[in-house]
């Protein structure tokens, strides 16, 4: 009896003897036979199945990915709604102190501190990207050979992307402010550390105030001190309404000055971080709305090539069995 041997991938595979002189029907069956052994035993090693494996394993990744983003999603819509609300609310405190003391953020001083606010956490759009670009051309527009100009930063990212090449300029870094919900009490202590730390004439908060989910607004808010307010306000200069009131009781217009002052940085920042958060977390919302739509479209393609790959795969050993059987046959 004769031994029939296939080669494939470096592998020998014995088949089943075939009789000396068998019939053509006999002999076309016991090869269909022992091809289909032979596909069964590629199959068992992956040979055949390669291709089909690696789609699979990235079907399973993209699924992975699409559930996390969506709960991603899910989360800052919950907690989008509640920081909104003490947005809106706060914007009532700088409001009045705008009206009284003016925001002119033209005012020409020679010490600027800018405070730049940005998020802990990535993964929301280049919300961060935007504060940190207008706080370098800012930057670049307040100084000058008699003037200094020095970096707030609160935010983890933001204190990334500029100590790269503003690392000198840094003042202050503060981060995790909003690991626990933000409240009037934690950013007073922050306002009261910085404006102990520091010294400035003009005070340029940056941030991007809440529009909508999907929008934005980079936002500069200025606050001058005491003692340029006072110079402004003497040399003619209309910074806000505060000339029309009369100062009663035994503190002096510095004094008066030097508290709103302090209470108008710390009432602004307060609502500069919230306004900031608002907007991260409907950044968040769009960024992770669009990774989900992504992964989708990622997932029909894979499938499609799957399929595609799996019935090349069939007819291929389908092809190999019928030709082999004609080639014995003819």
């Amino acid at each position: 009896m004769a031994m029939t041997a296939l080669r494939r991938e470096g592998r020998r595979f014995l088949l089943s003897p075939i009789p000396p002189n068998p019939s053509t029907a006999a002999r076309s069956t016991m090869l269909s036979d022992n091809m289909m052994l032979y596909c069964r035993d590629l199959s068992l090693l992956g040979i055949r199945s390669i291709s089909t494996q690696v789609v699979r394993n990235r079907m399973k990744s993209v699924k992975n990915i699409q559930k996390i983003t969506k709960a991603m999603k899910m989360v800052a819509a919950s907690k989008l709604r509640a920081v909104q609300l003490r947005t809106e609310n706060s914007r009532g405190l700088w409001q009045p102190f705008t009206a009284l003391l003016g925001d002119t953020p033209s005012v020409d001083v020679k010490k600027n501190v800018i405070v730049t606010i940005t998020s802990d956490k990535g993964l929301c759009g280049g919300i961060n990207s935007t504060s940190v670009k207008i706080s370098k051309s800012l930057y670049k527009l307040t100084s000058g050979p008699e003037k200094e100009t020095k970096y707030v930063l609160l935010g983890e990212k933001g204190k990334v992307q500029m100590v790269r090449d503003s690392k000198n300029s840094i003042e202050m870094t503060i981060t995790e402010v909003q690991k626990n919900p933000v409240n009037y009490t934690q950013v007073s202590v922050l306002a009261d550390d910085i404006l102990k730390n520091v010294e400035y004439d003009a005070l340029r908060i940056i941030f991007n105030k809440f529009h909508s989910v999907v929008s934005f607004i980079p936002t500069i808010s200025t606050i001058l001190s005491p003692e340029v307010v006072e110079r402004e306000s003497e040399s003619g200069g209309k910074l806000g309404d505060l000339d029309s009131y009369e100062i009663e009781g035994g503190e002096t217009k510095a004094e008066v000055l030097q508290n709103l002052a302090e209470f108008q940085f710390s009432c602004v920042l307060y609502n500069a971080v919230l306004e900031n958060a608002c907007s991260e977390l409907g950044a968040r919302m769009s960024a992770m709305d669009s990774s989900s739509r992504n992964a989708g479209e990622m997932l029909d393609r894979l499938t499609l090539t799957y399929n595609r790959t799996r019935q090349a795969s069939i007819t291929t050993e389908l092809i190999e069995i019928i030709s082999g059987a004609s080639a014995l046959t003819g």
